[in-house]
């Protein structure tokens, strides 16, 4: 299922709850379109990066290879800073609004910032800001973008950004068009004013910037709404919560307009290596029935618990093989 599908999409988000091996199941899927000649590249917007300590590689904000086929086959990570992404954002929102502001309310510019870098909200506008960036320079350079993505909550919360972004935005450019008539109709009793053109000016660059947030957030939004294009899959361990978890998680994207593509079951328990695991994979194959029962139509993958750790290209290649 997993492999079919990402042969099939250009952008595949793998989610779930923290802890079930979304890194792992993501380089796998990665590795294997790489080695079928696919350029790759593989995003973690996790703030708990896993991705450079899987591929025991220093992996940063820009591209880095983790591995090809020797041909047109490429697989490249990225992790994105959280950090620095804000610092970005906000640099970026400050250079915008001192242009749009007289100098002597710079200084007020500068303590809104102070106070919007702790603000609810400003982590995932700027993580959101930075995806809509990756995905628009990669969509030139690469045949499949892979986000592996943060626990489920958080990602459930950023894929809704985009639809509140684009109508906050467009609440706002309503707003603009009211103030723009209103100004245009002062500056038509004073034609003489110098001051009178500089607001006009100024009200363009206003409606360009928020014009041109609005058109970022709604592409974000048509990709990820777009099931040709897009899929979620959500990875979740035969344990009963992480089962309960990916159950609200599917209906929630469903909700979003998400396509869920399937679920990979990971790391399950052999039955023959003696009585503890073989009790485990008992319990396991009861979440597994719950997991059906729950999404009844959802296509799903297994994986096994591998006997060492998931370190470096081999081991990644390894487990790509039982997704085969």
């Amino acid at each position: 299922m997993l492999l079919d599908l990402a042969a099939d999409r250009q952008v595949l988000f793998i989610g779930g709850k923290g802890g079930v091996g979304k890194t792992s199941v993501s380089s796998a899927v990665g590795l294997h379109q790489a080695r079928s000649g696919r350029r790759v590249l593989l995003v973690s917007t996790d703030p708990a990066h896993n991705l450079g300590h899987l591929w025991n590689r220093p992996v940063g904000d820009e591209p880095v290879l983790l591995a090809d086929d020797g041909g047109s086959g490429v697989l490249a990570g990225v992790e994105i800073d959280p950090n620095a992404t804000i610092e970005r954002h906000l640099q970026q929102v400050g250079e915008t609004l001192r242009d749009f502001m007289p100098e002597h309310l710079h200084k007020q510019v500068d303590v809104h910032l102070q106070l919007a870098r702790q603000s609810p909200g400003t982590h995932e506008a700027a993580i959101l800001e930075r995806i809509a960036e990756v995905v628009n320079l990669a969509e030139r350079d690469y045949d499949l973008i892979i986000f592996d993505t943060a626990p489920s909550g958080h990602t459930a919360r950023l894929l809704a950004l985009p639809e509140i972004m684009s109508a906050w935005t467009e609440g706002l450019l309503n707003r603009r068009t009211k103030a723009e008539r209103f100004g245009a109709a002062i500056r038509a009793l004073d034609n003489d004013d110098p001051s009178s053109s500089h607001g006009a000016n100024r009200d363009r660059r206003i409606r360009q910037v928020l014009t041109q947030r609005r058109t970022t957030f709604e592409k974000l939004r048509e990709l990820v709404t777009d099931s040709a294009a897009c899929s979620f899959v959500i990875v979740v361990n035969a344990e009963r919560v992480p089962v309960l978890e990916s159950a609200e998680l599917f209906h929630e994207l469903e909700r979003l307009g998400v396509q869920v593509g399937g679920v990979v079951v990971n790391r399950l328990s052999p039955t023959d290596e003696g009585e503890f695991l073989a009790a485990r994979r008992t319990q396991e194959e009861a979440q597994l029935a719950k997991l059906h029962e729950l999404l009844p139509h959802v296509a799903v993958d297994t994986l096994p618990m591998l006997p060492a750790d998931l370190v470096g290209e081999p081991a990644v290649e390894q487990l790509a093989e039982f997704l085969t």
